[in-house]
């Protein structure tokens, strides 16, 4: 491997746009005209059933931007980090090779399934194509594994705005700024260009003011807000935009924090072709076969769950069974919206890893690695000293030594490369500060989206024991359903419990992505795709199996040692559920595929068997 270290990030960069554009251009049209067979003469559930509040039609670009806002959560940009203490070769393959073949594959048949299906959740799809009993253990395997995600992310969202006001005040703003947008696309026809205009202009002077207003004081204190109180603050916002109508506040609000992320992955590519930075990592370290400082599993299987947004993950099919199916206009748009976003999101994944990888190992390890354990590590790994850290520590003014979790190497990467760019080296502070709050934008438009899942979740549950929760259109089912679910996970993050049992986020969440690929596949195989379903079967196999291996992994050489039992057990159930929603799909793969009959569906299509939509 000795030849591929020292790589060029520019490299990098144009090989992963190339494959990326070819894989759109060819493999996604393939799943769109064989494997889905998408009609755009099909009436989407967005028109079938438009309310105003829910099921509301949007336009294709602004869609886009709250999927992907919704879906690029902490995942893309935490998980490469990590992965790149096993080098930067693992990581980069596994999210080129899993976006093309598996993430994006994921997204876009969950989001098929979901739209073919009313617009409902992966847990009623499950029970309408497996089987009632299966259907009800998916639903609570997702709420299970939901409020854990949101939990986490709310704790990485906290970590990043935490004594950083400038972050905290633009957060803030993007909010008005959404509802202004929200408005004008609402009540002024064909304005979609009008409010991004606005919004954007608005945004920039967010995050331009907020800059300068945070060198008063007596604001920047203002601002600077304890653990707690951002803490309630998240669980009032995730509450407000599950209840509000999804037109005023969750959708312009994503669509405009898309802006911030992909602008500033953009700037990040450019300020790569400027500066042509060496991938300073490796391509293999010593530490893929366990005993690292950050993961202390092996490469395989943790390659896979470490990386899950950004390659494949399950929180996409918690969105594309939520929101995202009763917003669509038309089914050709599936492409776009799903495929399409899955591989921003890979490129967003790639640039993560790139920035982490041009740091120093040693720089790198010394940020990630806890200070109570640096020393033996150093003193195991005598090569790893640092070289330029003190040096970050000065210019951007926080001691970086021992801040663990991803997010702070990342911005010091991102720093570190805008740095290099012409006239900007005295303006480093000022970039690792924007990181952040970019940072903090990305996690929060996951946990407005998905608060507003886990209502539709909720509310489909509680509608099987008190059928008025089933009309969507009944404010008190909606609110009881909203203060049910954001107090679940409000409290995990105010208590702080859920720190504890964050390491089951990556299992969970491509678990998650298992069961929306098999629980499609089954979808498939009953409208008659034959061999074309072994696109979404594959991957889903794969993924079923390898994370089952890290489970196992996890729970006997980290959980059992260290007697944390509890994290033992959480990660045993959350397999357990999986496997018996795994069976269920088996058994009725085997029963359809000795089926021979030929009906026509709603849809006009000759499929094996009709079901309820």
């Amino acid at each position: 491997m000795d030849f591929l270290n020292g790589a060029n990030a520019l490299t990098l960069v144009f090989a992963s746009l190339l494959l990326f554009a070819i894989a759109y251009r060819v493999y996604g049209i393939f799943m769109a005209n064989k494997v889905l067979r998408l009609n755009a003469k099909n009436m989407t559930p967005a028109i079938e059933f438009a309310d105003g509040k829910d099921y509301v039609a949007t336009n294709k670009n602004v869609l886009f931007g709250h999927h992907f806002a919704a879906i690029a959560a902490a995942g893309p940009l935490v998980g490469p980090v990590l992965a790149a203490q096993f080098g930067y070769l693992p990581g980069t393959l596994w999210i080129l090779i899993g976006c093309v073949l598996a993430g994006g594959v994921h997204d876009m048949i969950v989001l098929f399934a979901s739209v073919r299906h009313k617009g409902q959740s992966l847990a009623t799809i499950a029970g309408k194509e497996i089987g009632k009993g299966t259907g009800i253990i998916a639903g609570f395997a997702v709420l299970f594994i939901l409020i854990l995600t949101l939990a986490g992310l709310s704790l990485a969202c906290i970590s990043a705005m935490h004594e950083a006001s400038w972050s905290l005040f633009t957060v803030i703003a993007t909010m008005p700024i959404a509802v202004i947008m929200g408005l004008i696309m609402r009540y002024r026809k064909n304005s979609v260009t009008l409010a991004s205009v606005i919004g954007g202009v608005l945004l920039i002077a967010a995050i331009i003011g907020g800059h300068e207003l945070m060198q008063i004081k007596a604001i920047s204190d203002l601002f600077s807000w304890r653990v707690e109180t951002i803490s309630i603050s998240i669980a009032v916002y995730g509450f407000l935009a599950s209840i509000l109508p999804v037109w005023l506040l969750l959708v312009p609000r994503d669509y405009l924090s898309t802006y911030l992320k992909i602008g500033t992955i953009l700037m990040l590519a450019i300020g790569v072709i400027f500066v042509h930075p060496t991938l300073q990592m490796p391509a293999v370290t010593e530490f893929i076969h366990g005993g690292g400082p950050i993961i202390g599993g092996p490469v395989l299987p943790f390659i896979f769950i470490v990386i899950a947004c950004g390659a494949i993950s399950g929180f996409h099919a918690v969105i594309a069974t939520g929101t995202t199916p009763k917003m669509l206009t038309n089914e050709k748009e599936i492409l776009f919206v799903g495929y399409g976003a899955m591989l921003v999101e890979g490129f967003v994944a790639l640039m993560a890893l790139i920035a982490a990888c041009t740091l120093m190992p040693g720089d790198y390890f010394a940020i990630n690695t806890p200070k109570e354990t640096y020393d033996a590590f150093i003193a195991q790994n005598p090569g790893l000293h640092t070289v330029e850290l003190d040096y970050f520590s000065q210019k951007i003014g926080v001691d970086l030594h021992g801040r663990t979790g991803g997010a702070v190497s990342l911005a010091v990467g991102m720093a570190h490369i805008f740095n290099k760019i012409p006239f900007m080296e005295d303006v480093m502070a000022y970039w690792y500060n924007f990181a952040i709050m970019f940072e903090a934008v990305f996690i929060l438009t996951a946990i407005d989206a998905g608060t507003r899942v886990g209502r539709f979740f909720l509310q489909e549950m509680l509608g099987n024991v008190m059928p008025k929760f089933n009309n969507k259109n009944w404010i008190p089912g909606i609110v009881i359903s909203s203060l049910l679910f954001t107090f679940s996970w409000g409290y995990l993050v105010y208590t702080g419990n859920v720190s504890s049992i964050w390491p089951l986020f990556g299992i969970s969440n491509q678990l998650l992505a298992a069961c929306g690929l098999i629980v499609c596949t089954t979808m498939l195989i009953r409208l008659n795709r034959g061999k074309y379903a072994l696109c979404s079967a594959i991957p889903g196999i794969f993924m079923a199996l390898i994370t089952f291996w890290a489970g196992y992994e996890q729970i006997k050489n980290v959980y059992m040692p260290a007697a944390q039992y509890l994290l033992a057990t959480l990660a045993f159930l959350a397999m357990v559920l999986m496997l018996i929603v795994f069976i269920g799909a088996f058994r009725r793969w085997y029963k359809l595929m000795n089926i021979n009959g030929a009906e026509i569906d709603f849809y006009g299509d000759t499929v094996k068997e009709q079901i309820e939509r």
